[in-house]
């Protein structure tokens, strides 16, 4: 008991050895300093140079192909039958170009009268003409024996004949007269005789159906042995020159940049395309729809169709600008703005924007060439940020080209 009692005492006494001596030492042992943390690095950011780029400002216009002039054939005569075509749709015709033939069978009669009326008036004057010379010499045979019966003394000619031979000199003047006259009406059944047939040389000319201007034959309703007449459809429909038109109507807002002149690209059926320019810009607007008419002159080699519907761009604007990617604008409320990297720091600064081409923006005001922006714009970024700007990749650099 007193052992056990006496290793007791011991192990007690070398634990409080041991805890005085670690005591000591931990009293004893240097204080560290406080641990210093590094400063955190600012934001990394892209950034894009404002550049100079072309801007192109397309209005999209849409329609149907008319003919900028359509010349209307028909008949110029009534009643005659058409005898003839010459001309089919699609055809190219010049201008006085025979188009179709009626029938003039019966102005040919009417002309072979006429033939005759103008011989029997040809007859006619020549026999005035020689009755006029008879009594041209009637005339003078009854002038010279009364010269002569003046001359006479009263009793060689009695005053009865002397009475004739006065009698028979005025009668040879009234025939000298009359000879004259039936002259004159040989002259003027002579000229109405011409007349009528200037009349049915213009009538017979008008059997020939002729197209007024050069062009292209758009459609043709006559028919063979269809009987002409003025008051019914146009025989034929020709494009006067071939020249089409797309006639698209705009929205108001967007007629206002339309000009006479500016160039346009039309779509045409069957993936063709052609070139051409506005022509003429409508001065009326419908007070319902509020879309004024637009006219656009297609290119004369064309392959379009009148009443085809056909699509197209305008060319409204086309100039070079500052321009930056369109991801580093920040759209608010409050207008546009950019966020401008200079020396590490960022500027926020409002712009005026304007046309947008694929990735790149239009920029009127509020920066200046070789400026940096920050491509993407964010949100948290303020004026005086400090900030890490890299450059930006290849697609940023295209997209500000």
């Amino acid at each position: 008991m007193k052992r056990y009692l006496a290793v007791t005492a011991g192990v007690l006494v070398a634990a409080a050895a041991g805890g005085a001596m670690m005591l000591k030492q931990r009293t004893a042992a240097p204080v560290s300093e406080p641990v210093k943390y590094a400063k955190p690095l600012p934001p990394a950011v892209t950034v894009s140079p404002a550049r100079e780029r072309t801007f192109v400002d397309r209005l999209f216009v849409s329609g149907s192909l008319v003919a900028r002039d359509e010349a209307l054939v028909g008949a110029q005569i009534d009643g005659l039958r058409v005898v003839e075509l010459l001309a089919e749709d699609g055809d190219r015709v010049e201008k006085d170009q025979v188009l179709a033939r009626l029938d003039r069978s019966q102005l040919d009669a009417l002309l072979a009268q006429n033939d005759a009326a103008l011989v029997r008036a040809d007859a006619a004057i020549a026999q005035a003409r020689n009755q006029i010379d008879q009594s041209e010499a009637m005339r003078e045979q009854a002038a010279a024996d009364l010269a002569r019966a003046k001359g006479l003394a009263i009793g060689v000619i009695t005053q009865q004949t002397l009475d004739q031979r006065i009698a028979t000199a005025r009668s040879s003047e009234a025939q000298v007269a009359a000879s004259r006259s039936a002259l004159a009406v040989a002259e003027a059944d002579k000229r109405s005789r011409e007349a009528e047939r200037r009349e049915l040389m213009v009538r017979i000319g008008r059997t020939e159906v002729r197209a007024p201007v050069a062009g292209i034959v758009s459609r043709r309703t006559a028919r063979l042995g269809a009987l002409a007449m003025g008051s019914a459809d146009p025989l034929f429909r020709i494009i006067a020159d071939g020249a089409i038109d797309l006639e698209a109507e705009v929205p108001e807002d967007s007629l206002a940049k339309l000009a006479v002149g500016m160039p346009a690209t039309i779509e045409l059926a069957g993936d063709c395309k052609t070139s051409g320019y506005v022509r003429l810009i409508a001065s009326e607007v419908d007070k319902t729809t509020r879309l004024g008419k637009v006219r656009i002159a297609l290119e004369p080699e064309s392959r379009a169709h009148i009443g085809a519907f056909a699509s197209g761009t305008v060319e409204v604007a086309h100039r070079v600008a500052l321009s930056v990617p369109a991801a580093a604008v920040i759209q608010s409320a409050n207008g546009s703005t950019v966020a401008i990297v200079s020396d590490g720091r960022v500027e926020m600064s409002p712009v005026t924007v304007g046309l947008t081409n694929g990735k790149a923006i239009e920029l009127r005001e509020g920066l200046a060439l070789g400026q940096h922006v920050v491509s993407r714009a964010a949100a948290f970024l303020r004026t005086g940020d400090e900030v890490r700007p890299t450059e930006a990749l290849d697609e940023h650099r295209e997209a500000a080209r």
